[in-house]
C-alpha cells in the first residue's frame, strides 16, 4: 500500500515569478497567480501547508477585461457609519489605484483564514514596469 506524500513547510523551497500583466486579461491572470501563490503548480502540493511561491506583477495598470466589466462591474466599501457604503466602477478603481484592482481579484481567489493571509503577503503587485525586488532574483513567467 503506498502512502500520500505530505509536504512540511521546512522541505518547501521558494522560488519569485515575475509576471507583466500588461494586455492579460485580469480573472485569467488572477487564477494562474493564485495558484502559484498556494503551490498548486508543484507536485508536492499539499492543502493545509503554504507550499507556494512569490509572485511579483508589473504594469497592472495595463490590464484588460472583457465585455461592459469596464463600466458595469463595481467595487463597494463600507465605512461602518449610517451611509457609509460607497461603490466605485472598475474603470474608476483603474484610473484611481490600479493595484488594488488586481489585489482584490487574486484576494478572493486564496483562502479565508490564516494560511490565506499568510499566501497573500508574498504577492507584490506595481502599476508601471519598475519594481524594487531585484534581490529576490525573479524569473520572468512567460505569457499565455
Amino acid at each position: 500500500m503506498t502512502k500520500t506524500y505530505m509536504a512540511k513547510s521546512s522541505e518547501v523551497t521558494r522560488k519569485w515569478h515575475l509576471i507583466d500583466a500588461d494586455g492579460q486579461i485580469l480573472g485569467r491572470l488572477a487564477v494562474k497567480v493564485a495558484d502559484i501563490l498556494r503551490g498548486k503548480n508543484k507536485t508536492i502540493f499539499t492543502p493545509h501547508v503554504d507550499c507556494g511561491d512569490g509572485v511579483i506583477i508589473i504594469n497592472a495598470e495595463k490590464i484588460k477585461v472583457t465585455g461592459t466589466k469596464l463600466t458595469e462591474k463595481k467595487y463597494q466599501r463600507y465605512s461602518g457609519y449610517p451611509s457609509g457604503r460607497k461603490e466605485e466602477s472598475l474603470e474608476r478603481l483603474l484610473d484611481r489605484r490600479p493595484t488594488a484592482v488586481f489585489e482584490k481579484a487574486v484576494k478572493g481567489m486564496l483562502p479565508k483564514n490564516s494560511l490565506g493571509r499568510e499566501v497573500y503577503r508574498r504577492l507584490k503587485v506595481y502599476a508601471g514596469p519598475k519594481h524594487p525586488h531585484a534581490g529576490q532574483m525573479a524569473e520572468a513567467t512567460k505569457k499565455s
